[in-house]
C-alpha cells in the first residue's frame, strides 16, 4: 500500500496550490517537479483576481503581501493596447500583489510543507498507466527509476505538459507569431525621462508613456522605482525561440532596434523574460484517474491572467478529490471539476482572446478602434465590467440552483455571533463547507447537523441581510442559498439536496 493519495506533477503555482489545499482536506499530496532547484527563469510578476481573495479567505494573504513591495494596488493594468485604469477607484474590481513568481512559488511551497505535503524536485514522470482503482507514475529520480501508485495524479506541468499528452488529451488553439519580450532595466543619460512618464529618445524623439506602434511592432513602457523602467517589446519571431531559454540584453537591444529602427541604451537588467503568445484549451481536464490543472489546461494569449485561473483550478479541485479519496464523493462530484473549470477557463480565453484583437492591428484603423475602447472605459461601469471578467471575479459556476447567488463567490461578510464579531472569510480558513444561518432557522440547522461530519454550521447576524442562509463549499462559492422567508417547507427541501448533491449522504444516527 502507499502512503500517498494524489501525485501531482509539476511544482509551479497551481501544483503546489493543489497540494496545499488537497492536505487541508486531508489528502496526501505528493508533488514531483523534474527541475532540481526552483527556477531563475523571469515569469509572472504578480497575482492579481479572485485568488488574492481566496488566499485572504484560507488566512495566508497577508504573506504575499509582506514578501511584496507595494500590496495591494490598485492601478493601471494593460488590455491589449489599451490599459484599465482604477487608480480612482476607492474599491477597483483588479487588485494585485507584485511579487516575482520564484518568491510565489517558494511561499505556496512553504505553505503546502506547513500541512503536510511531500514535494520532490528532480524527479520526472515519464511513464504514466491508470487502471480502475490506481494510477501509476513511472519516475525517474536522482537515484534512478522507480514506480509511485495512486489513487489520482494531476498534471501541472504546463503549457508542454507531458502528462496531458501521456493521457491523450486533445490541446487544440493556436499560437500566435509574436514574440514578447519583457525587461527591467535602467535607460541610458542621453534618454531624457519626462515627469509625466514620456521619454525623449536620441534620433527618434518623444514617446508617449504606454503603448507605441510601429509597422514592425510595439513597444511599451513605465517608469518603475529606483530608476527602473519596465518594458514590453513585441515583434515577429525571427527564430524559433524556446520560452524557458534565458533572454538577454544583447536579444532585447536588438528586438528594440527592429521596432522603433533606433538603438535604446540600456543597462542593468534586473528582469528579462520572453514568451510567445498561445491561446489552447484542453478538451476535458479529466481522463479517468488522470486530471489537468493551471498552464496544462489552458494557455492564454494575454499576461496578467495565467496565474489567477490556474492557481483557482487548484482550489476547485482539491476538495472534489478528497471527497472521492475518502471514499464519500456523491456520483459526479469530481466530474464537476471539469464543467466549472472549463467554463472558467473559456471565460479568460474569451477576454485574452479580445486583447489579442485589440492589440495586434497597426493600422489606423486598429488605432481608432483602441481609442475608442479607452474611451469606453472612461465611464465607470464599463471599467468594472471588463476589470471582473480579467479577474474572474464574475465568475457564476453552472451549478443546480435557481436562486442569483447559487454558484457565485461568497461576499464576505462581516458576521455578528454569541462569541462576537467575525467573518465569512475567517469561517473559511479551514477549508471546510459552511452552512451560514442568517435568520436563525432552526428547521435549517437542524437538517445541516446530519452533515454535520462533513459541514460546520454557524448561527450570526449581518448588517446587510440578502439571504436567510447560505451553504458555501470549500472553494468559497456558494452550493445554496435561502431567500429571506422562504417557506419552511420549500427551504427545507431545497437544502437537502443541496448538501445531498455536493457532500453525500447524510450521517446514520
Amino acid at each position: 500500500m502507499t502512503d500517498i493519495d494524489v501525485i501531482i506533477v509539476g511544482a509551479g503555482p497551481a501544483g503546489l496550490t493543489l497540494a496545499a489545499e488537497s492536505s487541508l482536506a486531508g489528502v496526501r499530496p505528493l508533488v514531483l517537479e523534474k527541475h532540481p532547484e526552483p527556477r531563475d527563469v523571469p515569469k509572472a510578476s504578480g497575482i492579481a483576481g479572485r485568488i488574492l481573495d481566496v488566499l485572504r479567505y484560507r488566512g495566508i494573504l497577508d504573506r504575499f503581501e509582506a514578501a511584496s513591495s507595494d500590496p495591494h494596488i490598485a492601478a493601471r493594468f494593460p488590455f491589449g493596447g489599451t490599459h484599465l485604469d482604477f487608480t480612482q477607484l476607492a474599491d477597483p474590481p483588479l487588485r494585485a500583489v507584485p511579487l516575482p513568481q520564484r518568491e510565489i512559488e517558494r511561499l505556496l511551497a512553504e505553505r503546502a510543507r506547513e500541512l503536510g505535503a511531500q514535494i520532490r524536485r528532480g524527479h520526472e514522470v515519464i511513464g504514466v498507466s491508470q487502471d480502475e482503482g490506481t494510477v501509476t507514475a513511472e519516475v525517474r529520480g536522482p537515484d534512478g527509476p522507480y514506480r509511485l501508485t495512486a489513487r489520482y495524479l494531476v498534471g501541472c506541468d504546463g503549457g508542454r505538459s507531458r502528462i496531458r499528452d501521456m493521457a491523450g488529451i486533445g490541446f487544440p488553439g493556436t499560437t500566435y507569431p509574436e514574440v514578447n519580450r519583457v525587461a527591467q532595466v535602467r535607460v541610458g543619460d542621453s534618454v531624457t525621462v519626462h515627469d509625466n512618464g514620456d521619454i525623449d529618445v536620441p534620433g527618434l524623439g518623444r514617446l508617449p508613456f504606454g503603448f507605441n506602434r510601429t509597422d514592425r511592432g510595439m513597444f511599451a513602457f513605465a517608469p518603475n522605482p529606483g530608476g527602473l523602467f519596465l518594458q514590453t517589446v513585441e515583434d515577429e519571431a525571427t527564430a524559433d525561440y524556446d520560452d524557458d531559454e534565458p533572454l538577454t540584453l544583447t536579444e532585447l537591444a536588438d528586438s528594440v532596434r527592429r521596432v522603433l529602427g533606433v538603438d535604446l541604451p540600456m543597462s542593468d537588467p534586473k528582469r528579462l523574460s520572453r514568451f510567445t503568445f498561445k491561446d489552447r484549451q484542453a478538451e476535458r481536464y479529466r481522463a479517468g484517474r488522470i486530471l489537468l490543472a493551471g498552464d496544462a489546461a489552458h494557455l492564454l494569449p494575454a499576461t496578467g491572467t495565467a496565474l489567477n485561473v490556474g492557481m483557482l483550478d487548484s482550489v476547485n479541485l482539491a476538495w472534489k478529490l478528497a471527497a472521492d479519496v475518502q471514499g464519500w464523493a456523491p456520483a459526479g462530484l469530481l466530474d464537476t471539476y471539469h464543467d466549472e473549470r472549463h467554463f472558467a477557463g473559456a471565460r479568460a480565453r474569451l477576454q485574452t482572446r479580445a486583447q489579442v484583437a485589440l492589440r495586434r492591428g497597426h493600422d489606423e484603423a486598429a488605432d481608432s478602434l483602441r481609442e475608442v475602447f479607452q474611451e469606453l472605459l472612461s465611464d465607470e461601469p464599463a471599467l468594472r465590467r471588463i476589470g471582473a471578467l480579467v479577474g474572474g471575479t464574475d465568475i457564476r459556476y453552472p451549478i443546480p440552483g435557481d436562486h442569483a447567488l447559487t454558484g457565485v463567490f461568497a461576499a464576505d461578510l462581516a458576521l455578528h455571533t454569541d462569541r462576537g464579531t467575525t467573518s465569512v472569510a475567517e469561517l473559511m480558513h479551514a477549508g471546510r463547507p459552511v452552512l451560514l444561518d442568517l435568520a436563525d432557522r432552526p428547521e435549517l440547522r437542524e437538517i445541516a447537523r446530519q452533515w454535520a461530519h462533513r459541514v460546520d454550521i454557524h448561527t450570526a447576524k449581518t448588517d446587510d441581510q440578502q439571504v436567510d442562509a447560505l451553504l458555501i463549499r470549500p472553494d468559497c462559492h456558494i452550493a445554496w442559498a435561502g431567500s429571506i422567508g422562504e417557506p419552511a417547507e420549500t427551504a427545507a427541501s431545497t437544502l437537502r439536496e443541496a448538501l445531498s448533491h455536493w457532500f453525500g449522504s447524510a450521517s446514520v444516527a
